[in-house]
């Protein structure tokens, strides 16, 4: 069983920085990408930002320049740096991964999810 467990959100004001966990756990033998998507209300699930496990990274027009996605491959644990936070930005946060657990497949796995509100 494989689960992925974010942490880091939360209500700041417009400018203002947070910085989002994700660790992944279980029987895992690798993982691959590894990413952050948002979905705001009533709007379609984002992909916000990605990152190989070589350490290239891809990221949404509207984020780049403040946000940073980094990864820890001995934690298995993805983060996104968040700065210069817009109203625009509020959003519920998912981690995504794509993992092969021993005995398994390739499977995507996202997170629970964690609500970032930024304030004007």
């Amino acid at each position: 069983q494989v689960q992925l467990v974010e942490s880091g959100g939360g209500l700041v004001q417009a400018g203002g920085s947070l910085r989002l966990s994700c660790a992944a756990s279980g029987s895992i033998f690798s993982i691959r990408n590894m990413g952050w998507y948002r979905q705001a209300p009533g709007k379609q699930r984002e992909l916000v930002a990605a990152i190989t496990s070589g350490g290239s990274t891809n990221y949404e027009d509207s984020v780049k320049g403040r946000f940073t996605i980094s990864r820890d491959n001995v934690k298995k644990t993805v983060y996104l740096q968040m700065n210069s936070l817009k109203p625009e930005d509020t959003a519920v946060y998912y981690c995504n991964a794509d993992v092969l657990a021993y005995g398994g497949v390739w499977t995507f796995y996202w997170g629970q999810g964690t609500q970032v509100t930024v304030s004007s």
